[in-house]
């Protein structure tokens, strides 16, 4: 039923079957059909997610929309919000690399084909799971677009294709030779027409950046964050890296105001323009203390 009711309101196959895994072992956890519990179990799963399993607050909140989803829309029973609350997440300016690193980074990847999936990630912005899923049919070099399909949300959209990353693409296919994906993963140690595991991009960032001397935790979504904060400290509009990330709501984007260095020294401080007496006028003195 719950399967049913994800594919009927278009879930993405990554939510589909991290929602149904989470349920399963939801029950397995209390040892009943999933069906018999309610939110006092809930409840305690989520304190046992935190304090036992030591999962982070958004890795918990995911848990609970998945469980949120099952009890609500797929055996309909109407729990107040209160009654399931999500786990209050501290609000983190996330970590960027500087321009220089990024560079470094990818000049750092151990073959072409991490290289290829580096500097792609770096040059459009785009997630991990939109990576994996890329065609070789989405590259158009005649209007230099990438066109991401299907990306969060169902929702497609163009980005551009930057010339030092088609010359590095082109160099990669003609090495790879990739057929439908552009990033083709394996079957039992064998290249194969398949996508990727997301493990894959995670693997190449965090090799690169071993071998970078890069002692931030470099992860893809790191480069889709670097991406946006130095798009936006090179001049571009805040709708327009709305626009390239995919994001619906501009409060998600705006976050990367408070990471550009451009933004912020354009912004000042009240301080900038106060009227204060001259350096010369200030007394001098030094407090002295009796021994």
């Amino acid at each position: 039923m719950m399967l049913e009711e994800l594919q009927r309101r278009n879930y993405s196959q990554t939510t589909v079957n991290s929602y149904l895994k989470i349920v399963e072992s939801f029950a397995k956890h209390f040892g009943r059909s999933p069906d018999q519990l309610g939110p006092e179990q809930i409840r305690t799963y989520q304190v046992y997610l935190l304090k036992e399993r030591k999962l982070g607050v958004r890795t918990v909140g995911h848990c609970t929309a998945a469980l949120r989803f099952f009890f609500c829309k797929t055996l309909k029973r109407a729990y107040p919000i209160e009654e399931v609350p999500y786990p209050k997440a501290p609000r983190r300016l996330p970590i960027i690399l500087t321009q220089e690193e990024a560079v470094r980074l990818i000049d750092s990847a151990s073959n072409l084909y991490h290289r290829a999936m580096l500097i792609t990630l770096y040059s459009t912005g785009m997630r991990r799971a939109e990576l994996c899923h890329l065609k070789v049919e989405d590259i158009d070099s005649k209007r230099m677009l990438i066109r991401i399909q299907q990306g969060k949300g169902g929702k497609d959209r163009d980005v551009p294709l930057s010339p030092k990353a088609l010359e590095t693409l082109r160099e990669y296919w003609r090495w790879m030779k990739p057929k439908t994906y552009l990033f083709p993963g394996t079957i039992n140690g064998s290249r194969a027409d398949r996508p990727i595991t997301p493990k894959v991009p995670w693997e190449a960032c965090r090799e690169a950046a071993r071998r970078a001397g890069i002692t931030k935790a470099v992860r893809p979504h790191l480069l889709r964050h670097s991406f946006a904060t130095h798009l936006l400290e090179g001049g571009a509009d805040l709708p327009t890296v709305q626009a390239l990330l995919g994001h619906v709501d501009l409060k998600a984007t705006s976050i990367y105001l408070h990471l550009s260095a451009r933004h912020l020294r354009a912004a000042g401080t009240p301080l900038d323009h106060a009227e204060l007496t001259s350096l010369d006028q200030v007394k001098r003195s030094r407090r002295l203390y009796k021994r």
